[in-house]
């Protein structure tokens, strides 16, 4: 089980299976979870194996192991299973049109998707995204959006979260505080958000408040009226936000700490994530270079995480 021994960062993996350092690196430094992507997977039974192995090595049957699952564009499971129509958008639009018939769509499609996930081995769905589609934003939100509506971004997220859940699979709400109003995409460039905190608050963080998900992803943007130096992964002011005005109380995890959105260097960005009160750093190429100063600079887990990943079993399990 997850204890004290294990630090608080989530790895990718290169390929289909562990290499021999991937899998020495796992047993010495113990991270808090693994997630996967499209490179990961290429048949029910080889992805079967590689979550299997990852937990045998950490002897824990219920550790951690994320993927993105969006549906629609983003959706690491094209192998198996066809969700391009399925984007949040998509039941975002049903579910104004026709409420009956999206009650009964989103929960075949939340059934189907959390089934093959745990057939998988996989435990947590990085879902919902609860930004808000803006106009005259970067279309890296977009469809993966329920609405441009706050409040049917949130009423379809706690629907999103509920439903994963029944089927034993932990959620991760993303991108707390609130992406929609970027004008850049984050992978390749920080964007610079200039709206007031009134504002953002009756807004875009508004829709992360009461959420019953255990697990919060930060966006990679800077809130230049709260904070002009530092992105919300770095900012104290912005965690400080999240925990005192949002209310959110599980773990905080990085987006991923190797995205061009951030200038430093690995190591800075590890320290200044947990610094500004981040819980877990999420680093995903699978570069063994980089992860070994992930984890070299991570702390051991706390009693915080211990209670928040005992909480997050008890979905899984």
């Amino acid at each position: 089980m997850i204890n004290k021994n294990h630090r608080s960062f989530i790895c990718g993996i290169k390929g289909f299976k562990l290499t021999k350092s991937e899998a020495k690196f796992i047993e010495k430094y113990k991270p808090w979870g693994i997630i996967l992507f499209s490179r990961n997977i290429k048949s029910i039974k080889q992805t079967q194996l590689l979550t299997s192995s990852i937990k045998k090595i950490l002897k824990n049957p219920y550790l951690p192991i994320l993927i993105d699952e969006e549906g629609g564009r983003v959706s690491r499971l094209r192998k198996f299973i066809d969700n391009s129509v399925f984007s949040a958008n998509y039941f975002g639009k049903l579910y104004l049109k026709d409420k009956k018939k999206f009650s009964l769509y989103y929960d075949v499609y939340i059934k189907q998707i959390s089934y093959l996930l745990r057939l998988l081995g996989i435990n947590i769905n990085t879902v919902p995204v609860l930004d808000i589609i803006k106009k005259n934003a970067h279309k890296i939100v977009g469809d993966r959006s329920f609405s441009n509506k706050k409040n049917i971004v949130s009423k379809l997220g706690d629907i999103s979260i509920e439903k994963f859940h029944k089927n034993k699979i932990a959620t991760v709400i993303k991108h707390i505080p609130g992406h929609g109003l970027a004008k850049v995409d984050s992978h390749l460039k920080l964007p610079i958000i200039s709206e007031k905190l009134n504002y953002l608050l009756k807004n875009d963080f508004s829709v992360f408040k009461k959420k019953k998900s255990k697990m919060a992803m930060t966006g990679h943007l800077l809130f230049n009226s709260i904070d002009n130096k530092n992105s919300v992964t770095h900012s104290k002011k912005l965690i400080k936000i999240i925990r005192k005005n949002i209310k959110f109380n599980g773990l905080l995890i990085t987006d991923d700490l190797s995205m061009k959105a951030l200038s430093s260097n690995i190591k800075d960005n590890v320290l200044k994530s947990f610094r500004s009160g981040c819980n877990l750093a999420l680093h995903c190429n699978g570069k063994m270079s980089e992860m070994l100063i992930v984890a070299k600079n991570s702390p051991k887990i706390n009693n915080f995480i211990i209670k928040k990943t005992t909480q997050i079993t008890n979905i899984i399990s």
